[in-house]
């Protein structure tokens, strides 16, 4: 099974049931609250290298950086979405 969607903001992501279902995608999640660098670990994690980069490349300014608010924005939005990620 494969969650499918799109962001608010047009980033179309694919998810496998085995990177969504990961215990230790839930342990750097949880790290988030105390360690705001763990969103680089949770999105590999999450979207792999190739959706990763492709993030970071939607989000990227005019100026050519990575805002890291936006990439937590786009994260978040995944989450809420209906599917496997939700659960």
């Amino acid at each position: 099974m494969e969650l499918k969607g799109k962001t608010s903001t047009g980033f179309e992501y694919k998810i496998t049931e085995e990177r969504a279902n990961n215990y230790e995608l839930l342990e750097v999640l949880e790290e988030l609250d105390v360690s705001p660098a763990a969103l680089v670990r949770a999105v590999k994690m999450l979207l792999g290298e190739k959706q990763a980069k492709a993030l970071k490349d939607h989000v990227r300014t005019e100026d050519g950086i990575v805002p890291a608010d936006r990439i937590g924005e786009e994260l978040k939005e995944i989450f809420e979405a209906d599917g496997p990620v939700k659960n």
